[in-house]
């Protein structure tokens, strides 16, 4: 713990270091000083940061949910099921890096400018990096495992709870950690659109206002949230995947 403090006191100096440095050099209320953005934060009330936090909150929880679900279901199935696994790893990779946020405004139009299309956007854009990390980490499995464990009758529960599983969750979490960073941008870009809820909008709407220093609140708040995020993933990451360190 002591070690992710340091950590954490390190990369926030720093971070704040090239900030003042950007911010003096430029000397343009584009970039405003980190003490000038923080001393800000009174004049915004915290009903409006809150509010525009939690839908911003909900949206990405909601997808990463679905993604993480659909991800580790799929993932496993490709590689248990060799069969569907021929079938779907052409279409797996075709899909993989087209570019989804293209297809923002046809969800638009068949699920409405709420959460409905935000929340189906994210979710297709990230389902796709679960479940090639899941399908990876299974697929690296030896196939030993499976035999020594055939030899002293295991059954398929078994084998899923002793050895599939802990693969796909390291997987997993590894990949989530990649998805969550996707996902953060995907939610900025539709969020500045049919909504006027949610931290993409705050910091956009406030960039219309030629209020930088406005602007600059929400990005901090954004950030704070998705170092929050990433921080929960890495800890239970830490527990879950203890064996790793035996």
């Amino acid at each position: 713990m002591g070690g992710q403090i340091k950590r954490f006191v390190y990369a926030v100096v720093v971070v704040h270091l090239i900030w003042t440095l950007c911010a003096l050099a430029l000397d343009r209320p584009l970039l405003p000083t980190p003490w000038a953005v923080y001393a800000y934060f009174p004049t915004i009330t915290w009903t409006v940061l809150w509010q525009n936090l939690i839908a911003s909150l909900f949206r990405l929880s909601v997808s990463l949910s679905c993604a993480s679900l659909l991800g580790i279901i799929s993932g496993i199935a490709l590689v248990r099921f060799k069969r569907l696994g021929q079938l779907c790893d052409p279409l797996l990779y075709f899909l993989y890096p087209l570019p989804k946020i293209a297809f923002l405004p046809v969800l638009m139009l068949l699920f409405g400018l709420g959460d409905g299309s935000k929340i189906i956007m994210i979710t297709l854009i990230t389902v796709f990096q679960i479940t090639i990390g899941v399908r990876d980490a299974v697929r690296q499995i030896p196939a030993e495992l499976y035999q020594t464990l055939d030899v002293l009758a295991a059954n398929r529960v078994d084998l899923f709870k002793a050895v599939t599983w802990p693969a796909s969750l390291a997987g997993f979490l590894s990949a989530l950690k990649i998805a969550l960073g996707t996902a953060l941008a995907t939610l900025f870009f539709t969020e500045i659109y049919g909504t006027q809820v949610g931290l993409g909008y705050f910091i956009m709407d406030e960039w219309n206002r030629l209020d930088y220093r406005g602007m600059f609140v929400g990005i901090v708040v954004l950030s704070g949230l998705a170092y929050l995020l990433f921080s929960l993933i890495e800890l239970a990451e830490g527990y879950f995947l203890r064996w790793q360190r035996a």
